[in-house]
């Protein structure tokens, strides 16, 4: 079972001014739907990275992750993506 502490999640705020750092219009707005959306996007990302990376780990017999066993999973996350 999932900790409830150790849950991924996003702040609104972060999300949606990381999102405006993309449009060339600094008076377009995102929406509430959208800022929800792409936080949920987010976390399943990070989730799945972590996942990667553990099992990655694992199968080199190393007691926890380390930044290598992240580096290693990225080109094949972002193709995934």
């Amino acid at each position: 079972m999932v900790d409830p502490a150790r849950e991924v999640t996003f702040k609104k705020e972060t999300v949606s001014k990381l999102l405006m750092l993309f449009f060339k219009d600094d008076k377009s707005k995102v929406s509430n739907d959208t800022v929800t959306l792409m936080a949920e996007m987010l976390r399943i990302f990070v989730i799945e990275a972590t996942r990667r990376a553990v099992k990655h780990a694992e199968n080199e017999d190393c007691v926890g992750v380390d930044l290598e066993h992240i580096e290693r999973i990225l080109p094949q996350l972002l193709l995934d993506f």
